[in-house]
């Protein structure tokens, strides 16, 4: 008798042994696991993304709307006497866009005048366009007054005298000048110091 009594006990301690080996299921949850788990909402700030540093705006340019406000006394002084926007030349000032052409001329001059418009264009759009220019013109472009101009000159096909192109884009703004047998000193950075400075 006493060894059936040691021999169930000892079949009891092995399936206990047993049970203790066995793999906890989902429903075991009377006692803590060993093994460490992490939890989505143990730490929130270990799987959230930083937040990125506020970068600093600039303030977009206004279009200037007074041909003669963006030029300074001494470019003043080289254009007194010309024509400002005669209509003869088509449409000038302030456009439906808010686009300003400055056009200086004499509509009596055969050649003598210059055209600038002043308009809004994006980053990759302008700097596409000059790159052409830089490329497939001879122009050249340089980065002054944290903007990009791209300037040439040439001789004009009529006539004795030279003609040329200026264009300066900064901050989504472009200015755009065309001129034949006057180009005042000073002209493009005198706009560009008004409207930036």
């Amino acid at each position: 008798m006493n060894l059936r009594l040691a021999g169930a006990a000892a079949a009891l301690a092995v399936i206990a042994l047993l049970a203790a080996c066995a793999p906890r299921t989902a429903d075991d949850s009377t006692e803590p696991s060993s093994s460490p788990t992490t939890s989505e909402t143990d730490d929130p700030d270990a799987t959230e993304s930083p937040s990125p540093s506020p970068t600093p705006t600039i303030a977009p340019i206004a279009l200037p709307t007074d041909c003669r406000a963006i030029l300074s006394s001494d470019v003043l002084a080289q254009l007194e006497g010309v024509p400002l926007n005669d209509a003869a030349f088509g449409p000038s000032g302030v456009g439906s866009d808010g686009t300003l052409t400055c056009i200086w001329g004499d509509p009596g001059a055969d050649t003598t005048g210059l055209t600038t418009t002043i308009s809004k264009m994006n980053r990759g759009p302008a700097l596409d366009m000059l790159n052409a220019l830089a490329d497939d013109e001879g122009f050249s472009c340089f980065t002054p007054d944290g903007g990009t101009r791209c300037e040439k000159t040439w001789q004009n096909e009529q006539y004795p005298v030279t003609d040329g192109r200026t264009l300066f884009w900064r901050q989504d703004v472009l200015i755009d000048t065309r001129y034949s047998n006057l180009a005042p000193a000073g002209y493009t950075s005198a706009i560009v110091a008004s409207l930036f400075d």
